[in-house]
C-alpha cells in the first residue's frame, strides 16, 4: 500500500515543520509499515543542529518513527473508527530501548521500518528501525495508545 502525503495529513494531526513522513511504501495492516523522510538542508531545524555541520537531531528520527507507526495504527482500526480519525489522536506513551548508530545527514533518504510487538485495543507496542542506504541509523521500542481528542 502506497499512502502520499495528502492521505497522510488526513491521519496524523502534524503539519509542517514537524509533519515528519513524507511517503508510506508498504503497509500491512496490524503488522508493519515502511516510510520515508527526505531529509534536506532546506530543514529549520539546521539553522541550530548544527550550523557548521549538519546532523539530523536523534529526538526527530524517533518523532518520525512514532508518527509512522500512528499512520499504522490508525490503518489497522476497523473502517468505522477509521471514517472517525479526526475524533482521535495517537499518544506517544514511551520509548525504550533506544539506539542510534549512525548520523543522518542532509540529502539522507530516512527509511522507517516499524513491526507490531503487541497489540491490546488501544495500546499499541512497536519495535522501530531506520535506516540510511540500508544502514541502521536508530532503533528503538515505541508504545504508543489511541485515545479521543
Amino acid at each position: 500500500m502506497n499512502i502520499d502525503i495528502t492521505e497522510i495529513t488526513k491521519i496524523l494531526p502534524h503539519r509542517y515543520p514537524f509533519l515528519l513522513v513524507d511517503r508510506v511504501v508498504g503497509l500491512e495492516v496490524g503488522k508493519s509499515i515502511e516510510a520515508y523522510k527526505n531529509i534536506t538542508i532546506n530543514e529549520e531545524i539546521f539553522q541550530g543542529h548544527f550550523p557548521d555541520h549538519p546532523i539530523y537531531p536523534g529526538v526527530m528520527i524517533v518523532e518520525g518513527l512514532a508518527q509512522a507507526g500512528g499512520i499504522l495504527a490508525f490503518k489497522s482500526l476497523d473502517e468505522e473508527a477509521q471514517s472517525k480519525s479526526d475524533e482521535k489522536v495517537v499518544y506517544f506513551t514511551a520509548i525504550d530501548k533506544c539506539k542510534f548508530r549512525t548520523p543522518v545527514k542532509p540529502g539522507d533518504k530516512l527509511e522507517y521500518k516499524i513491526e507490531v510487538i503487541k497489540n491490546r485495543g488501544a495500546m499499541w507496542v512497536f519495535n522501530a528501525q531506520a535506516f540510511v542506504d540500508g544502514k541502521l541509523a536508530t532503533q528503538a521500542e515505541l508504545k504508543a495508545m489511541i485515545v479521543d481528542k
